[in-house]
């Protein structure tokens, strides 16, 4: 994960983290090893009182934070955001947390609550920089990412429906790759289910997204499988995950009725261990939406409701993943 040399590069980074410019929000990134490690975000408060700032710094202690970058993003009017930061900050310090950089962002500037030097942090504050032309994006570009969306709104969108999926012969063409739980040939069909997986994630690396529509049809179909599902759940890691989730994500707008829901759960589960729970729940109304019976949609309700830290959850699938992998090619 990459290392934040300054309150320059962590504005810049932090919609790259999220996949959205955040606004009224509180976003929160652990730091250990001096590398990033989770970052949540929260819709801004009215107030913090103690709870929830003990909630907040329990993620923080399951995820083996050494550290936190606390950025608070205020609509204008609102005069709060340093005594926000200075409670929040409190608090992860009384868990043993130490706060690197504490950052209020308002009406385009940005400034530092903790800097005091007029030299680097004017009281002012400084203009946002334009992420576009910076070296984090051009890194996510090469590496077939897109952009950040504009506002979380756009992002709850990118999960919707795409007319496309409403297409008969579509429907028709990923039903094809449907995989029975009486198949003959069952474990081929779930090898070719990783296969396919593995093949179009180079696509996507590439850039070219889901432009292979039969190799999408295939995925999406398989995808019906629970262990194709399930290997699905646990494939990625610190690297390959802003890969995965943007392929999950442009496929779950592609699946038609009946394959939306294992794809909605993966895009759940990857927003939650994310930190976004917003994203997390709304990717749930998906998969219930298309069967309100999904079993795994109904048990990562519970788990997200329950306030599970998504460390916890991290940990959980990386247990179950070799058992996965076992069950399908030993």
């Amino acid at each position: 994960m990459p290392t934040l040399t300054s309150a320059h590069d962590l504005i810049t980074a932090v919609p790259f983290l999220l996949g959205f410019h955040p606004t009224e929000s509180i976003v929160l990134i652990s730091v250990k090893a001096d590398s990033i490690g989770l970052a949540m975000r929260i819709d801004l408060p009215p107030s913090l009182d103690g709870d929830a700032i003990e909630l907040l710094a329990h993620h923080f202690l399951r995820d083996e934070a050494e550290a936190a970058l606390l950025i608070a993003y205020l609509p204008d009017g609102r005069e709060d955001g340093d005594s926000l930061l200075i409670s929040l900050g409190a608090g992860l310090i009384r868990s043993g947390v130490e706060i690197q950089e504490s950052i209020v962002v308002q009406g385009g500037r940005y400034r530092s609550i903790i800097c005091r030097d007029e030299a680097c942090c004017p009281s002012t504050g400084k203009s946002l920089p334009a992420i576009e032309s910076s070296h984090i994006a051009a890194e996510h570009v090469m590496a077939g990412i897109p952009m950040p969306y504009a506002n979380i709104s756009e992002l709850v969108d990118s999960l919707a429906a795409d007319t496309s999926s409403f297409d008969p012969d579509w429907s028709e063409q990923v039903n094809t790759f449907y995989i029975s739980d009486d198949a003959e040939e069952i474990t081929e069909l779930r090898r070719d289910g990783v296969e396919t997986m593995d093949l179009l994630l180079d696509e996507f690396r590439m850039g070219h997204g889901a432009s292979e529509k039969l190799l999408a049809a295939r995925m999406i179909g398989r995808m019906s499988d629970v262990q194709v599902r399930d290997y699905a759940l646990g494939v990625h890691d610190e690297d390959s995950y802003d890969l995965y989730f943007t392929m999950w994500r442009e496929l779950l707008r592609m699946a038609p009725r009946g394959f939306v829901a294992p794809i909605a759960c993966i895009v759940a589960a990857m927003a939650y261990e994310g930190g976004d729970g917003a994203l997390a729940q709304k990717a749930l109304d998906r998969a219930i939406g298309d069967d309100d019976r999904y079993p795994l949609a109904g048990l990562l309700r519970r788990v997200f409701n329950a306030g599970w830290p998504p460390h916890s959850f991290a940990e959980m699938r990386a247990e179950l993943h070799p058992k996965v992998i076992a069950a399908i090619f030993e």
